[in-house]
C-alpha cells in the first residue's frame, strides 16, 4: 500500500509540475481541470496575476518531489519512503492552511473541492512515515525437534 500512495503521490507532482512548467500561462488560467469554463473554476486566476517565474518555481518544486517520488518508490529504503512522506506533510500542510484561508473568489463547489484535493495531499504520505507491518512468519518456519530426536530441520541441517 505504502508503494501504491508513493506512485499516486509522484504522478500528481509530476502531472502538476510539468503541466505548469511546459504551459505556466494555461495552468495559471485553467488550473484545476485545464479548461477555462470547466467544471472547477480557475482556483489559481483567482488568488492574483499571473507570475511565470513563481509558478515555474512552483513546477520545479512539484518536479523535485516527482523525482523524489520514484527513487523512493524504486528502491527499498525506509528512509527514502519517509523523506518523501514529510517532504510531502512540509509543503502540504501550509498550503492547505493558505488556501483554507483564502476561500474567497471561489464558488461554492470550488470552496469545498479544492480543501479536500489540498488535505488528501496532507493525509496521503501520513503512511508513508511509519514502518510496515513485519509479516507473521509462517508456522513451518518455527517448528522445532523435541530435544531427544535426531530430525532434519526445515533447513537441511541436522538438529
Amino acid at each position: 500500500m505504502r508503494r501504491a500512495i508513493l506512485w499516486v503521490l509522484t504522478a500528481l507532482a509530476a502531472a502538476i509540475g510539468g503541466w505548469s512548467m511546459i504551459w505556466p500561462a494555461q495552468w495559471y488560467a485553467t488550473f484545476p481541470d485545464g479548461v477555462a469554463d470547466g467544471m472547477l473554476g480557475q482556483w489559481i486566476l483567482a488568488d492574483g496575476p499571473f507570475n511565470e517565474h513563481l509558478i515555474r518555481d512552483v513546477g520545479a518544486m512539484y518536479l523535485a518531489l516527482a523525482g523524489a517520488g520514484v527513487v523512493a518508490a524504486l528502491s527499498t529504503s525506509v528512509t527514502a519512503m519517509r523523506a518523501v512522506g514529510v517532504a510531502w506533510i512540509v509543503f502540504s500542510a501550509p498550503h492547505l492552511f493558505y488556501h483554507l484561508l483564502h476561500l474567497h473568489g471561489l464558488d461554492a463547489v470550488d470552496a469545498v473541492v479544492e480543501p479536500i484535493s489540498l488535505a488528501l495531499t496532507v493525509v496521503l504520505p501520513v503512511p508513508l512515515l511509519f514502518p510496515a507491518r513485519s509479516r507473521p512468519r509462517s508456522r513451518a518456519h518455527t517448528r522445532t525437534a523435541p530435544a531427544d530426536s535426531h530430525a532434519v530441520t526445515l533447513e537441511g541441517s541436522p538438529s
